[in-house]
Order: C-alpha cells, then structure tokens, then sequence
C-alpha cells in the first residue's frame, strides 16, 4: 500500500533518516518511492495500514501519515488515478461522517477555489454528514507548487496528491521537552527535536543501554528514556553532572520528566580515562555532542608533563575522592578525539549497535574535516545542519559483525592511529577552531 507522509518544513536532511531508522525499530517493510528535501510530501509503501502507524507514531520530523488515493500532474489525472486506484474502498465510506482540507506546498488557494476543487470530488459516494470538528475520515488534497508561484502569478501546481488520514506523530514531544521548560539546562545543551531526533536515528527503544560519553546536563540520554532505553552518561566535568542538585542537577531533569527509573548512572570519566572495560560489548547505542573547543581549547585528564609537577599527582591521590575535587587537564587533539569516539564505539557496541556523534566542520570543500571511518563501523547515514560558512554533521554508524571486520584494514587502522597529533596550542591541536576563529577565509 501506497502511503503520503506529510513532513514538517525543518532539517530537511534529517528527515528521510529518521523515517528509514523507525522503520527498522518497528520492523516494518518500507520502500521509499519519492522523496526530497525540498518538499514536505514523501510517498512510502508499506505492507498494511497497522504498518503505516507504527512507524510514524514516535517520529519527530513527520507531522501525519495519509493513505495514498491518487496523484497526478494536474486535477483531472487526479481524478482518473483516484478512481482507478480506490473504486474498490468506496462502500466503507459510504456512510460515515468525513471533511475535506488543504495543504498547499509554495502556493495557495482563494476559497472558491478550493470549493470548487472539493466539489469535483462529488463522484464519491460518501453519504455521510460533513463533520468539521471530530469526523470517521479526514482527507486531504495535497499540492506541490512551483518555488515563488505566488509572486510568479503561477496558476496551477506542479503536483496534486489525495491521501485519508491514517494516523499522527509524537512531534509534540519537542514542546515537552523544550529547553526553556527544563529544570537545569547549559549553554550547550542540544535543543529537544534534535535529541530526540537523534535518538530515533540511533534506535533507542524499550530494553536498550544508550550511553553519551560527552553528556552534560543530560539532553541525548533524556531523549532515549523517553523512548523507553536506559540513559547512561559521564562527562569529564562532573559538576554539570551534578549541577546545585535536586531539581537543579542532571537526575532532576529526569524526575522532572518522570523518567527516573530510566536513568542508569551518571560518572566523571573521558573517553581515554574511563572506567568502563573496553572490549566489554555492552552499549546498544551511543549518542553525543562532543565539544568543539572553540570558548576553549579540548582537553582530556591527565597532566601535560608529570615529571615536572609531581606535587598534582600527590594531590589527585590524596583528594581524589572529594566531591569538589577538580582533576587537572591536558591539551587534546580535535582529530585524536574523533579516532578516540569512534574506537570506543567498535569496542563496546553490541553488534548492530549504533554510534551517532555530531561533528563541526567548515563549509569550504578546502577546509572540510572529512568524515571518519572505522574498519569494525559501517557508515549509515550523514544528516547536516547548515550555519552558512560551517556546518555540523549528525554522522550514524553501525557495529559490524565480527564476521564482517576485515583483519587487514583493522591492523592499518591500528597502525595509523599510533600517529601522534603534534601541537601545543589549541588552534594546533583543533582544525575546527582555527577555520572558526579566522571565519573559513580561504588560505591562497
């Protein structure tokens, strides 16, 4: 069966990601007929209506999904396609109550317009009283118009749908979860869509450990929980962990959601100082924002020379275990972290399991970080959000089977990876801030 999901107008490249990530979740067979990211309206076919609901209901990006009557260039091969394709469905609608809408894409209708149009529908035999406010059956004529068909003075559409409501999405939990409601928040939380579409592009789901190495105040794990996984986290910081507690703190946004017996445990760790064993396969996701170290230079903990400052490691020894306890820093490379993400990632996701990480970088083909690769990683799919001259990309992984890792390319990579990142200073050490700070200008 043939399916319209209506989109809404935002992260176009996100989109058909997402859609294609729930379906796998829900286990439903999908097959994407026609799609772009310039327009909201993407045809899908899937097995049975039962489908079509499951795999929008806990979708971000899609606003509706609508069986699929017709289409056509124009109203007439609408009408023919109408008929051809849906004669056989016209006596369940007979008798049951219904209305008509318009969703008009790039251009717009006056009301004798759509009147007319409506009344060209009067071939089907639906009987029923029309309803505007609670009716058995919503269908809706879609229409695909010309980029400034308005001001163009364009009369008709490129394209012409008409689909019966089948079922909404859980969008309305970007407003639940907005910032600007949550009890403790930084200047660096993610905003709430693209947590939560980030954690459907990972698969989180009911019975899954989601872990976020670089958490914060805790928006990707809360964006797991909310679809049913276990949210895990540490950040090198501690105290934006803990925040001033209660309310106030990382667990106070989980309680403040109702989603505290979803939390697993938050700790102070990195990436290369952490307590978790690596090559214990025991993630089925990781999600993160790492930090792009522009307010500041990257750093990992640990000292820059221990030789010449023995008292620090005295000190770490003796009050390590305090609660205000500050553990010192070292400069880290923006590339060395990268490797570090994804070689954490290929040591403790289960096979399948996904990483999806964001990464920054300039817009200018001659500055762009390439995307990274791993030998035990195959690469999904790379979402990206523009900022004019830079962007930054929502990159998604998945675990190979064992089966599947070439031992060659593994031992190159390990190989590769013994490269020392040489620098001292922080524009050195990270590509990303050295383009931010001298505003991606072109090196001649």
């Amino acid at each position: 069966m043939d399916f319209l999901i209506k989109f809404a107008q935002t992260h176009e490249s996100f989109r058909r990601a997402e859609i294609e990530a729930l379906a796998v979740i829900e286990g439903v067979d999908l097959q994407v007929i026609q799609y772009t990211n310039e327009c909201p309206f993407c045809i899908v076919r899937v097995p049975s209506i039962e489908d079509a609901q499951r795999l929008v209901r806990r979708s971000i990006l899609a606003q509706s999904i609508h069986e699929l009557w017709g289409s056509g260039a124009s109203l007439d091969e609408l009408h023919q396609s109408v008929q051809v394709r849906t004669g056989h469905l016209w006596p369940d609608y007979e008798s049951p109550s219904f209305k008509f809408l318009f969703d008009s894409f790039q251009g717009t209708r006056t009301s004798a317009q759509r009147l007319s149009i409506i009344n060209s529908f009067s071939y089907l035999p639906f009987e029923g009283p029309i309803r505007m406010s609670g009716p058995d059956n919503v269908f809706t004529v879609f229409e695909q118009w010309q980029c400034d068909s308005v001001p163009l003075g364009i009369e008709n559409p490129d394209m012409v749908h008409f689909g019966r409501f089948v079922a909404s999405t859980s969008r309305d939990a970007v407003l639940k979860f907005d910032l600007k409601k949550r009890g403790y928040i930084s200047t660096t939380s993610m905003d709430s869509e693209l947590a939560l579409v980030t954690a459907n592009i990972a698969l989180a789901a009911p019975g899954k450990l989601f872990y976020d190495p670089f958490v914060g105040t805790g928006s990707f794990p809360l964006a797991c929980a909310h679809f049913g996984a276990m949210g895990w986290g540490s950040d090198i910081d501690g105290r934006s962990i803990r925040g001033e507690g209660g309310r106030k703190s990382l667990e106070g946004n989980f309680v403040q959601y109702g989603l505290k017996s979803c939390l697993g445990d938050m700790f102070a760790a990195d990436l290369t100082n952490t307590p978790i064993k690596v090559g214990a396969r025991i993630w089925d996701g990781i999600v993160c924002d790492p930090p792009y170290g522009v307010r500041e230079g990257l750093r990992v903990l640990g000292l820059r020379d221990p030789e010449k400052t023995p008292w620090l490691i005295e000190k770490g020894i003796k009050k390590s275990g305090l609660p205000d306890y500050v553990p010192p820093k070292k400069p880290y490379s923006f590339l060395a972290m990268l490797d570090d993400i994804l070689d954490f990632a290929s040591r403790t996701l289960v096979e399948g399991g996904r990483l999806s990480f964001w990464m920054p970088t300039a817009n200018d083909e001659e500055q762009e970080i390439p995307v990274p690769s791993h030998p035990c990683l195959e690469l999904v799919t790379v979402c990206v959000q523009d900022f004019n001259k830079w962007s930054r990309r929502l990159i998604t992984y998945q675990r190979l089977p064992d089966d599947r890792v070439s031992k060659e390319s593994l031992e190159m990579y390990e190989t590769r990876r013994g490269v020392v990142h040489t620098g001292t200073t922080a524009d050195e050490l990270n590509p990303f801030r050295r383009g931010y700070f001298k505003k991606f200008e072109t090196i001649d």
